[in-house]
């Protein structure tokens, strides 16, 4: 019988003590990383602000779907796991500058993407910064020490990578 109580007391400790130590954690983070590519600025910046066509070529994401302009700025939906997630271009700079936010309250996160895209003696570099919002102290916890800020990154400049047939290797 104390077997049995252990057995069904751990999984609520262990949730527990995560969120314990996720409400000391704090609830913004920046996390920024860049990869070189032998292509142009204007070409990765193309692939990048084609959110059309984003789902071809990225991992996890089933589908985008682009949605009506808010206050002019271009929209998009994108469906990767259990819910939809609604962006929202802030900042557009051809070949420069990308920013984009997530537009929804009721996440249990939220934040922005900035995308730079600059020349380098390869070809081009793409810079990506995450100044993120995990509301949900359990989260908090896992994204820090189990999944990482850096992880979505990180897969997202492969995938760009795989996209344009090179590999590449993100870094700070």
């Amino acid at each position: 019988m104390k077997w049995l109580f252990l057995l069904l007391a751990l999984p609520f400790l262990l949730v527990t003590t995560c969120a314990l130590l996720g409400s000391f954690l704090p609830r913004q983070h920046e996390a920024t990383r860049q990869a070189v590519f032998h292509r142009t600025p204007a070409e990765l910046f193309a692939l990048v602000r084609d959110f059309a066509n984003t789902a071809a070529w990225r991992t996890g994401l089933k589908s985008v779907e682009l949605l009506p302009p808010r206050d002019g700025r271009p929209c998009y939906r994108e469906a990767a796991g259990h819910r939809a997630v609604t962006y929202v271009v802030l900042e557009e700079r051809l070949a420069e500058k990308l920013v984009v936010k997530i537009d929804d309250d009721d996440l249990p996160y939220g934040g922005s993407w900035t995308y730079e895209f600059s020349a380098a003696p390869e070809g081009a570099r793409v810079r990506i910064t995450e100044h993120g919002e995990v509301k949900n102290v359990v989260f908090r916890f896992l994204g820090r020490f189990v999944f990482g800020y850096d992880t979505t990154i990180d897969t997202y400049l492969r995938d760009l990578g795989k996209k344009v047939g090179e590999t590449v290797t993100p870094g700070p």
